[in-house]
């Protein structure tokens, strides 16, 4: 007489005790032994549901390590990236992974290793910065049914710590928000919310794509926080408009969206990029090393409605103040201490004219709404230098050295 185990894969059998058995003669088990493997070799097994946004076994999500460019702790500058070798990360619910064609490198970018934000970005080391993604989805993370492998695609992965149009609004808001995003394109992958990524058509290249997330996007919503509009039939509102830093990567954008609006436009630049900032609509353009420039005196003697600073230079409100129309405002953009503890005094007296620290929160209708205008041929990408990834030191110093002319690109994948 033999015993039959009571437990399964250890599971005991429904009904039967763990001190118990069934006890069975020979003949009877090895029947039993037959008719279970019998079954267990008819039974098919079940495939896992795929998710809508699942890739087929011929394009498999990557695994493995990828190449990217990261730094460990503040400060050090270009000198202080090291190239690594690091897992692929994974989608999680409501991202995508993204294979990555290009970035585009932004001030926020090395301020950030600077130590501007410290604590809070980085949130911890090493760290992989690239915020402005442009690439190619290769998975979908759960919850995610508008995009597929395959889509060519724009994001942005900015870390904001205040919802807030700006600082008044800000004033009104009991607690800030820290929204976890957390760079990664400089890397061969990298994972972005789809909530905050559009789809790139076949008319925008990946490199032109790249520059809109952070830089075009701030441009826009800083026009619109101060109503100016984009609607070049909207003949009523028309503004004398400032751009600072015009032929930076924020400032060449803002100088286009404006003068499409019908707006009259005056720019600041260096001298050797004078006539950029005039092909790019600028009515006005002003050498900011002349005295005319320093000042930001309109040579037409206008004065403005509206200011967009886009300079990290910090200019005095001395300087604003007397080339402001009675309800002029100025947008700061890199807004600091001083700025701050201006426009709280504004507020507290009521001042007409306003200067305002702008925090900027893009959105996926930003993303789209910039995608389709460079589509249009009603914007465009003024591309600074491009390096590949094996050389993104090279481009990270020349950001530094404040002297870019649009954006600096890095292409991941690019002959090196």
């Amino acid at each position: 007489m033999l015993a039959l185990p009571t437990c399964i894969n250890g599971r005991h059998a429904q009904g039967v005790s763990p001190q118990s058995s069934l006890r069975l003669k020979p003949p009877l088990l090895d029947a039993l032994h037959q008719t279970r493997l019998t079954i267990l070799q008819s039974v098919p097994v079940p495939s896992p549901p795929s998710s809508p946004g699942s890739l087929p076994s011929s394009m498999a999500a990557p695994s493995g390590t990828m190449r990217a460019v990261q730094y460990d702790r503040y400060g050090g500058g270009a000198q202080a990236l090291k190239h690594v070798e690091v897992p692929i990360p994974s989608p999680g619910k409501g991202e995508v992974l993204i294979r990555m064609e290009a970035t585009s490198l932004n001030v926020a970018d090395w301020m950030f290793q600077k130590g501007a934000a410290r604590p809070v970005m980085p949130r911890k080391f090493p760290f992989v910065s690239g915020f402005d993604l442009a690439g190619e989805v290769v998975e979908v993370g759960t919850g995610v049914s508008d995009f597929k492998s395959g889509d060519k695609v724009i994001a942005i992965n900015f870390p904001v710590t205040f919802i807030a149009r700006s600082l008044q609004e800000f004033a009104y808001t009991a607690s800030s928000f820290l929204v976890p995003i957390n760079g990664g394109g400089l890397a061969e992958y990298a994972v972005a919310s789809a909530s905050l990524t559009a789809r790139r058509p076949p008319e925008v290249s990946a490199a032109r794509g790249a520059g809109l997330p952070i830089a075009a996007a701030t441009a826009l919503r800083s026009l619109q926080r101060a109503g100016v509009s984009l609607d070049p039939a909207d003949v009523t509102g028309r503004k004398n408009v400032l751009v600072t830093a015009a032929s930076g990567g924020v400032g060449h954008y803002a100088v286009q969206l404006a003068r499409l609006g019908g707006h009259h436009v005056t720019a600041t630049c260096g001298a050797r990029n004078l006539g950029l900032v005039g092909d790019l609509g600028a009515d006005e353009a002003l050498d900011y090393k002349t005295p005319e420039g320093a000042a930001l005196r309109s040579p037409s003697g206008k004065k403005y409605d509206v200011v967009v600073h886009c300079g990290t230079t910090r200019i005095p409100w001395s300087v604003f103040q007397p080339v402001l129309a009675a309800n002029g405002m100025v947008l700061d953009l890199t807004p600091g201490f001083v700025s701050v503890s201006i426009t709280i005094l504004q507020m507290a007296t009521f001042s007409k004219k306003r200067l305002v620290p702008l925090i900027v929160w893009p959105k996926k209708v930003d993303l789209e709404l910039l995608v389709g205008m460079v589509k249009q041929g009603k914007l465009k990408t003024v591309v600074d230098s491009r390096y590949p990834l094996s050389k993104a030191q090279d481009g990270w110093a020349k950001s530094m050295s404040g002297h870019a002319t649009g954006k600096i690109i890095v292409e991941i994948g690019a002959a090196e």
